[in-house]
């Protein structure tokens, strides 16, 4: 059976748990700028660069992943939201993409493999590809409205560098997570396709929205609704929110993409609205009691947390929605469904 196959049978059995954010926990771990950098031999201050952790301290996500298992997680997400060429530039370690991604995905996967040869329960390393610092959609020069950055292409090559060593670490899944740029996705759906044709096998997708605002818009403009046309034809395993807002926010954001979209809904928000300091102070219970009204309700099919989450959330969470049934997904619509900055259908 292959990972997908898995993946939504045990879906329609239960809810599903998906990790929390592998920085918080980094923070904790209270490392070193030399832990960071390791003997890597680079030159700049790598204080802070999550992704190089993969690489020079595997032994401490290797703990982190496990506390997230032992919370009740069975979607894992490698630690490598920053893990491309272009964020990875701004440390001068862009020569090490490769390494971090395979080197973070082999970590999850010998984590899952060891904790299901113990007590069988299917679990699923997910490969993270946050959007990149740069957008496709919008100039950074106010003066020149036209002007971009970078090309599609080379955000293409990108993800698809990042992609493919993911792949050759262990991961089943390719998320493509915290878009706040609708461009910057079709280009990580693209590089994924490629690498389909090139491997003669089918790699399912993950995507997740971010929004920038209450009124329920990613940076690029679109609504939620908007947005899943956009990218309903890359036919993903799962599409859903993270981080943007915490739970009590996105509420009513998840609930129409719940009604609309013909798959998995995957969902984790942030732990509530961070603090004047940036700090996130929403307790596990809290946060597990607001996404338990997701789950009752039927609009979520896996849940987890993002931006200051804990394993202690994810426990929450996980104890919270226990037995509680999960989200049925809606028969797909036949119709054609485009999308300017809102939604719109053509009649047959």
């Amino acid at each position: 059976m292959s990972a997908l196959a898995k993946l939504r049978e045990a879906a329609a059995a239960n809810i599903l748990i998906k990790d929390g954010p592998y920085g918080t926990e980094i923070q904790r771990a209270k490392l070193a700028a030399e832990d960071y950098a390791g003997d890597t031999g680079l030159v700049q201050d790598q204080k802070g660069n999550n992704d190089l952790v993969n690489l020079t301290q595997p032994q401490v996500i290797r703990t982190i992943c496990d506390s997230y298992i032992a919370a009740g997680a069975t979607v894992l997400a490698t630690n490598t939201f920053n893990a491309n060429r272009i964020s990875q530039a701004d440390y001068g370690a862009e020569g090490l993409v490769h390494d971090i991604n395979a080197s973070a995905a082999r970590i999850i996967r010998e984590a899952c493999d060891d904790a299901t040869a113990k007590d069988g329960i299917p679990r699923f390393v997910c490969g993270a590809m946050g959007p990149t610092n740069k957008t496709l959609s919008l100039s950074p020069d106010v003066e020149d409205p036209g002007f971009r950055e970078v090309t599609f292409d080379e955000i293409v090559d990108v993800y698809r560098e990042q992609a493919a060593a993911l792949l050759e670490g262990g991961a089943e899944f390719i998320l493509i997570e915290t878009v706040f740029d609708t461009l910057n996705c079709k280009a990580a759906i693209m590089a994924v396709k490629q690498l389909e044709r090139e491997r003669g096998e089918e790699i399912p997708l993950m995507i997740s929205l971010t929004l920038t605002d209450l009124s329920g818009r990613n940076l690029s403009g679109h609504t939620v609704e908007a947005f899943w046309n956009t990218v309903r034809h890359a036919k993903p395993a799962t599409i859903g929110l993270n981080c943007s807002f915490g739970a009590e926010q996105l509420r009513p954001h998840v609930q129409i993409l719940s009604n609309i979209a013909d798959t998995l809904l995957m969902a984790y928000p942030n732990a509530g609205l961070p603090n004047d300091l940036g700090e996130y102070d929403e307790m596990p219970e809290t946060t597990a009691s607001l996404l338990k009204v997701w789950a009752e309700n039927g609009r979520a099919n896996i849940l987890g947390g993002c931006c200051g989450s804990t394993p202690e959330h994810i426990a929450a969470i996980a104890q919270t929605v226990k037995g509680v049934e999960p989200r049925q997904v809606p028969d797909a619509v036949s119709e054609m469904r485009l999308a300017g900055l809102e939604p719109f259908s053509v009649a047959a």
